[in-house]
């Protein structure tokens, strides 16, 4: 009896506790809807969401967080709070390489909460027009894996489109064989994204060695077309996709490497203030002549910018010539970095800034 009215006592405290969340939540939401009212009295037109504030906020949870909560949590509830208040100031729509289930739509709600509208396109280059045209508001596409590199037709598209980059986000991939049949001995032909094939490509090689391997354009895709196969079919993709399409998990974690991670862009038509902790993403061509790569970095490595990443892809302008992705520490609007940058574009025959973005908060 004693026990139980002390259990009553606690929980009552829970309410209390949830009752003014609530209220709070509330008031945070009007301020926001206040915000977005000053805002179109000022003829801004545009969408609301601002990456660098939100950026800026997540850190700030984070760094105040005391506990028992881990700071990461507490962050995570942070987002869908304001997820749900830009929603209530205007929706936000967000392109991603679909169908339904992909690995892109999980790392679209890990950025942007779960009060966007999410569209589902079919190819990175289709993620890339929705947001050129204004069909979308941002894109998110994959750009880099830890166990197989960059993803090309994505940073392809960068050399031809006007689009910025406006964030990054991270995700641990962990991939699961999903079909209809009853044991892999059935299984003759696999579906995936071929990113996922090759991250899977020991696994492949051990269990189902004799298998057809077919790529399509992502691994959603795969499952739903395994969905209206037969059994002998099976598709690499996430556990999520598994109830979307009605499908059986036949194999979990396939992945070769336990920390398989990759890195996807947030893709937009702004700029993005500083928030503290940022990254620019450079694309350059070099002029013809000796040591004409070494005159690119000098001035970074001359002004103390650290290079996180270079990437050399074809410009498609001439044969043999090439054009690279360079991200590095800092935002354009830091002088040091605005100074390298302004040296770094004398050297190269092509000079084009594709962003400055947030770091990763989450």
């Amino acid at each position: 009896m004693k026990e139980q009215k002390a259990l009553e006592q606690v929980r009552q405290q829970i309410d209390d506790i949830d009752q003014q969340i609530q209220q709070l939540l509330n008031q945070r939401t009007a301020i926001a809807q206040e915000v977005a009212r000053i805002k179109i009295e000022n003829g801004e037109k545009t969408d609301f969401y601002r990456p660098d504030r939100e950026a800026m906020v997540l850190r700030k949870v984070m760094e105040r967080n005391q506990g028992p909560l881990a700071a990461k949590e507490v962050a995570r509830l942070f987002r869908e709070i304001m997820s749900a208040c830009l929603a209530a100031e205007k929706p936000l729509q967000v392109a991603y390489l679909g169908p339904e289930g992909s690995f892109t739509q999980a790392a679209a709600q890990k950025h942007f909460g779960g009060s966007v509208e999410l569209q589902p396109v079919s190819t990175i280059a289709n993620v890339f027009r929705a947001v050129e045209t204004e069909h979308a508001c941002y894109g998110v596409v994959p750009v880099e894996n830890s166990t197989e590199g960059v993803v090309s037709h994505t940073l392809d598209r960068f050399i031809s489109s006007p689009l910025k980059i406006n964030g990054e986000v991270t995700l641990p991939i962990h991939h699961y064989l999903l079909g209809k049949a009853e044991s892999l001995e059935q299984v003759t032909h696999v579906y995936a994204h071929p990113q996922a094939l090759a991250q899977c490509r020991q696994w492949l090689g051990d269990q189902l060695p004799n298998a057809e391997l077919i790529p399509l354009n992502s691994n959603s895709e795969a499952a739903r077309r395994v969905a209206e196969m037969g059994v002998n079919t099976a598709a690499i993709a996430a556990s999520t996709a598994a109830e979307i399409y009605g499908l059986t998990v036949l194999a979990h974690n396939i992945e070769d490497e336990s920390d398989n991670t990759t890195r996807f862009l947030i893709i937009g038509r702004q700029d993005v203030g500083p928030s503290g902790v940022d990254k620019t993403a450079l694309l350059v061509a070099t002029k013809n002549k000796p040591g004409a790569l070494q005159s690119l970095l000098t001035p970074l490595a001359q002004s103390g910018i650290s290079m996180t990443r270079i990437e050399s892809r074809p410009s498609r302008k001439g044969i043999w010539e090439y054009v690279f992705f360079i991200d590095i520490e800092g935002h354009i609007g830091d002088a040091s970095v605005a100074e390298a940058l302004n040296r770094l574009e004398q050297e190269s025959s092509m000079f084009r800034i594709l962003g400055s973005y947030p770091k990763a908060v989450l």
